[in-house]
């Protein structure tokens, strides 16, 4: 299976996810693209999954997905 997108890095600092796509850097207020996320503790935004096609991103603590291409489109 090709993949989507390959996201090298993933971190949080309150509601900004700072991610690397492709090789290219992003940073996306979380708060503003899910009321889960906003809602969310730092812990909780901290735990994040990256889908094994590159495609998503899953936040297991809060039942929450993502798409990579959505949040850096």
């Amino acid at each position: 299976m090709d993949k989507a997108h390959h996201v090298s890095e993933l971190s949080v600092s309150g509601s900004m996810l700072h991610l690397v796509v492709d090789g290219k850097a992003y940073e996306v207020d979380l708060a503003k693209e899910s009321p889960r996320l906003a809602q969310a503790t730092q812990e909780q935004r901290e735990q994040i999954e990256v889908s094994p096609s590159g495609y998503g991103l899953h936040w297991p603590a809060v039942d929450e997905d993502l798409s990579v291409d959505g949040l850096i489109g």
